[in-house]
């Protein structure tokens, strides 16, 4: 197990990058665990998930507004939570920007629709760059300050296995349905 903390420690950087470029919720709880157990450090963490993260919302809002053939052709299946992703952000206006970074589903939506639009670039990656903040502040902190309660559940989770497949279907499955209410097609 001491070999598992080591190889977290030493390589767990570096996976907190590469995962925070595309989201990192869960590696950045992990990594405020992890510094809650004195294994990695908690300010460290908070930097790399947050310029990791801004990184990725930029690199796809910048592909989107520059490569919009590629991108709409990879997002031909995902038209309708697309559509979802421009009437949340015309009904939030740039709130949007820091309410994606906590809401699973619409992550990576979010920075291609606003880069299909007309936005202006300087202000979206502003905006992304403050909202990244205080992402990776809230989740940083709220996971290192959280850090008995989640060891104590993981151990739970340990104890009883059963446990964690049912948590994920279960919020795997809350995700879907409501993606697809969200993104389901109206009668007229």
């Amino acid at each position: 197990m001491e070999e598992t903390f080591t190889n977290l420690a030493t390589y767990g950087y570096i996976g907190l990058f590469l995962y925070s470029l595309g989201g990192g919720f869960v590696a950045l709880v992990g990594a405020g665990v992890l510094s809650f157990m004195g294994k990695m450090d908690l300010s460290l963490s908070i930097t790399i998930a947050f310029a990791a993260n801004a990184l990725g919302d930029i690199l796809l809002f910048y592909m989107a507004r520059y490569q919009k053939n590629m991108m709409m052709n990879g997002m031909r299946k995902h038209r309708r939570k697309l559509a979802l992703a421009h009437i949340m952000m015309k009904k939030n206006g740039s709130w949007i920007i820091l309410i994606q970074k906590f809401v699973y589903g619409i992550k990576t939506l979010i920075p291609i629709a606003i880069g299909l639009t007309k936005y202006d670039f300087k202000k979206f990656a502003i905006l992304n760059i403050a909202s990244s903040a205080v992402w990776a502040l809230v989740v940083g902190i709220g996971s290192f300050y959280s850090g008995s309660f989640l060891v104590n559940l993981a151990q739970a989770i340990g104890d009883k296995p059963w446990i964690a497949p049912v948590i994920l279907v279960v919020l795997g499955g809350a995700t879907w349905l409501y993606m697809e209410k969200a993104t389901k097609k109206k009668p007229k």
